[in-house]
């Protein structure tokens, strides 16, 4: 049997060891000076004004809703996407209302938007899935008073109109899951243009406090100096990453051409694909599991694209709006491939041939 291939491969080598060292030899691990470099290095990339490290994306989130005061008020949000997004707002007294994504984007869209939004809407939470950014009109939804609060976990890295994804929105979160283009093992950040937000997060995330005094209810969603190591080295190399992403994702695509049966995530027009996902519509109804199963026995591994919330039994009975049968196609028909710098391009070919074979 040929060697294993991996759906992901962190980047990790040893300029994070480096950087580790160094804390550890400080004696200084919890959330410091580190945890605050790495905060300003993410805030530069995207060109937010302030960037927020979080435990997760998912605690990321949380901060968000709570400290926004989404409590009791009905928040638009993708019913494509991993659960932790709503959960989220659920946990911060939200009413997440499922809505509808786009097949081929895979992402929510303006329209989309647009056909259902009410009075009642005040917060909207668009996930932008695998690296694929939102479309630029999206956005202007701030214009009439609409929060965006962006899932943009896979995300760090992407482009609209040659803007960062992490400084558009009111505030973005991100995900360093090893999964994702840069990691910390587990961790998240926030971004955010807004002052008055980023203090009332950073109290939320240490206990409340602001200076010396506990002055409203938190929690302790800091990040350590150790992973927050790890983050430095890896922003240092995040463009290389991407090209190298953006690079095999070119050979899957000129592979994958030639399967009529399999179509890639299309990226929206004006924008930069980072790829953190290679991810795929089988259009034949009920071969996805085949493929994964196929890809499984010559020691490939694969993924689904992600959840349709809907169909899951925790959110049966969370508001929706529509048939959601888009979200629900890609929930059972969208497929991940293995993507990252140790794949390498006969691999690819590999996967592929098993592909077309099944």
């Amino acid at each position: 049997m040929r060697k294993r291939i991996y759906l992901m491969r962190p980047s990790i080598g040893l300029e994070e060891i480096k950087e580790i060292k160094k804390v550890l030899y400080s004696k200084f691990l919890t959330e410091g000076k580190v945890t605050y470099q790495f905060e300003k290095l993410v805030s530069q990339y995207t060109h937010a004004k302030y960037a927020i490290a979080t435990t997760s994306a998912t605690t990321a989130l949380h901060s968000i809703f709570q400290c926004m005061d989404v409590k009791g008020k009905n928040i638009l949000v993708s019913d494509f996407t991993f659960p932790a997004t709503a959960l989220a707002i659920i946990q911060a007294g939200g009413r997440p209302i499922l809505v509808d994504v786009d097949r081929y984007s895979m992402n929510i869209t303006r329209e989309i938007v647009d056909d259902v939004l009410n009075q009642s809407i005040e917060f909207i939470t668009p996930v932008s899935l695998f690296g694929n950014p939102l479309r630029p009109d999206f956005y202007n939804l701030r214009k009439r008073g609409i929060k965006i609060i962006e899932d943009g976990a896979t995300n760090l890295g992407t482009k609209v109109n040659n803007k960062f994804v992490g400084s558009l929105a009111d505030a973005t979160c991100f995900s360093f899951h090893p999964r994702k283009i840069v990691t910390t093992g587990e961790g998240g950040m926030i971004t955010t243009n807004c002052k008055k937000l980023e203090q009332k997060i950073r109290s939320f995330k240490t206990f409340g406090k602001k200076g010396t005094k506990f002055v409203c209810v938190g929690t302790n969603y800091k990040l350590s100096d150790i992973q927050s190591a790890v983050g430095i080295a890896q922003m240092r190399k995040i463009e290389k990453i991407i090209r190298k992403r953006i690079q095999q994702a070119k050979i899957y695509n000129e592979l994958l051409s030639k399967i009529d049966f399999i179509e890639p995530q299309r990226p929206n027009m004006k924008s930069r694909h980072t790829y953190q996902s290679y991810t795929c519509i089988v259009k034949k109804q009920n071969l996805r599991n085949k493929i994964i199963k196929k890809l499984s026995q010559k020691n490939i591994e694969s993924q689904i694209g992600t959840y349709a919330l809907h169909c899951l039994p925790v959110f049966r009975k969370t508001p929706k709006i529509g048939n959601l049968t888009n979200s629900e196609f890609l929930y059972k028909n969208s497929i991940s491939l293995p993507l990252h710098e140790e794949v390498t391009v006969d691999e690819q070919e590999f996967v592929c041939k098993t592909i077309r074979n099944v």
